[in-house]
């Protein structure tokens, strides 16, 4: 598990840098947050879920927020193949899209597999269009900015 690959060396740092006998409470103390955050991560990546049907999407994030898109509210759905960062490798990217233009739901090739990909469409009772050429977030960025989370419609670059 990545939560506990980082902090293994926070616990051992602490180790070596403490005297272990006189500071068994602190010790203690920081074993037991960095534990509970753990579970805490767990549990909210445990959680995490989206249900598609003809009705809409509801999901349900990490921090335990839930969005909900009616399907009325639904125009399309749009496939694209982004380039990975500093790589020719692309990954699919599904966005459904509302009638305002926002971006309401995002489904990302490296957590989602093509066939639950190729349905959503189906269920939701919309047109989906496909993208003919790869892009790059940058191109994606500027053709349809509101489709992308809010850290991802700036560029660092500029």
């Amino acid at each position: 598990m990545p939560l506990l690959a980082l902090a293994i060396p926070v616990l051992a740092a602490e180790i070596w840098l403490m005297d272990t006998r006189d500071a068994w409470p602190v010790m203690a103390a920081t074993t037991a947050v960095v534990l509970a955050a753990i579970f805490v991560a767990w549990v909210g990546y445990r959680r995490a879920n989206a249900s598609i049907s003809r009705y809409g999407i509801v999901e349900r994030g990490f921090f335990g927020g839930v969005s909900t898109v009616a399907a009325r509210d639904v125009a399309g759905v749009l496939r694209v193949h982004l380039y990975r960062a500093n790589s020719l490798d692309t990954t699919q990217e599904l966005f459904v899209v509302e009638r305002t233009g926002r971006g309401a739901f995002r489904m990302r090739g490296r957590f989602w597999d093509e066939a639950t990909m190729d349905r959503v469409a189906e269920v939701l009772g919309v047109e989906e269009t496909v993208g003919s050429e790869p892009m790059t977030l940058a191109d994606l960025r500027e053709a349809n900015p509101r489709l992308l989370y809010w850290f991802e419609r700036r560029s660092l670059t500029r």
